[in-house]
Parts: C-alpha cells; structure tokens; sequence
C-alpha cells in the first residue's frame, strides 16, 4: 500500500486564452497549466483529473480537481505558491483532503452553469458576455425554458458525433435572470452533455425572437435531432458556476 493521499483543489479562470480544460496536443489548455504548475511546485509529475471539460473560451467560476501526492500538505503555503506559479486567469481557491478513492468527475451529484448576455457594447463584458442584438421576449424564454424540467433525453442539444452512452440529464433548475443591461440564463443538473448548454441557450433565443413557439420546442426534444436546435450561443458568455459533491468524501 502506497502513501499517497488524494486531494481536491477548487479553482477558477478566465477562459478566453485557452482551448479548454482538456489537454491537447497543439493547443494550450487549462489542465496543462494546472499540471505544470503542480509538478513544478512538488518537483515531480503530477496529473490532474477535473469535474469536467470546458470547450474554447469558456469560463468557469467554480471547477474542481483531484490529484494525489505523498509528501506534506500545509495548505496556506500550497496556495500561496500554487498561485504565484499560474498565470493570472487561472486561480486556485483552495485544497481539501478527501478519501482515497474520491473522484473529481464521478463523485460529483449536481453542476451548474451560467450563460451571460448583454444589451450593450460593454469593454468590461468583452470575452465575458454575449453581446446580443436581437429584441428578446424574456417571457416566453422564461415560460419555454420550464419544459426542460419534464424531459431526460437532450440528444437534440448534443453535439453531434459524441462518444456516450446515454443522452439523459435530470435537469434540475433553468431559469432566466434580467440584469440591469442583459440576461443570465441558470441551469442545473446531474449531468450535461458536449454543447449542450449552449445549444439550449441559443434554441431559447429563436423562442424570443418569435421564431419558435412552446410545441415547436416540444417537437426539437422529442425529435432528437440536433439540426432542428437553434445555432450554438457564442462560448465566451458561458460559465460553469458551481460543483456539488457528496459530504462523505471529504475529510
């Protein structure tokens, strides 16, 4: 039996210089910079396993990974020294031992995301926010978003040519909340699919132009067919916003 002990780190960043979480082979994304910076620090390699993989350019207020390592852990100095070795759009907030056989990705019971919009050019909202156009009827979207609630199946919402082996989610929340010069859309859910939040997100848009109707939405879940869901949201107003995880596991 080793020594090693798992632990979680919660972070954040700003996604717009980065294709994703995910490692890649020609692209610089977040994990590899958290790994890095996490094998600089202890002097040895180290690897990382996230809640969950964010596309290009998109944000996430709350992520969570899980790594191991043997040595001592004095959690004031990992932070402070943790964060002087990542770049500026990348923050760790904090780390937690949990049990040895926790896991980042599977272990968590809820994850939320937001999507932002704004009304106006904003040089603060820039990378941040969708900057819509269009007159929106946030009634009806409000109205239409409800019916998300009632269905598992979200293939319609998938992206296509997608490796899993079930298109359910239990969707939890969706709702919209106007701000002073925009929108947030809200989602919750036990899972969520490649695209999937974006592709709702821009389906919900055609309902407020008056381009879809409540049985036209209906007809796109229950159709399944990703070409009759309205065009993708822009990544840049998209954020994961928060990872719930069972008490158990941490210690």
């Amino acid at each position: 039996m080793n020594d090693f002990k798992r632990y979680f780190i919660e972070l954040a960043y700003n996604g717009t210089n980065y294709h994703g979480w995910q490692m890649q082979k020609n692209a610089v994304s977040v994990q590899e910079k958290l790994q890095e910076s996490l094998s600089m620090l202890f002097r040895k390699p180290i690897g990382i396993m996230g809640s969950g993989r964010t596309d290009t350019g998109v944000h996430a207020k709350q992520q969570f990974a899980h790594f191991d390592f043997d040595g001592e852990m004095r959690k004031g100095e990992f932070l402070k020294r943790i964060n002087g070795l990542l770049p500026g759009d990348i923050a760790v907030f904090d780390v937690s031992p949990v049990t040895h056989n926790a896991h980042a990705r599977f272990d968590a019971i809820w994850r939320r995301y937001e999507y932002h919009i704004t009304f106006r050019k904003d040089p603060f909202q820039t990378g941040k926010a969708w900057h819509c156009y269009y007159d929106l009827d946030v009634s009806k979207m409000e109205s239409v978003s409800k019916l998300l609630l009632g269905y598992q199946n979200f293939e319609c919402f998938s992206k296509t040519k997608t490796d899993v082996k079930s298109f359910d989610c239990e969707i939890k929340e969706a709702f919209w909340e106007q701000t002073s010069h925009g929108l947030i859309f809200h989602i919750k859910a036990n899972r969520f699919l490649r695209g999937m939040v974006r592709a709702i997100v821009g389906t919900l848009i055609k309902v407020g132009r008056d381009q879809l109707d409540k049985a036209q939405f209906v007809s796109i879940i229950e159709g399944k067919d990703r070409s009759r869901a309205g065009t993708a949201a822009p990544a840049n107003g998209l954020y994961l916003s928060e990872v719930n995880y069972p008490e158990i596991i941490f210690k």
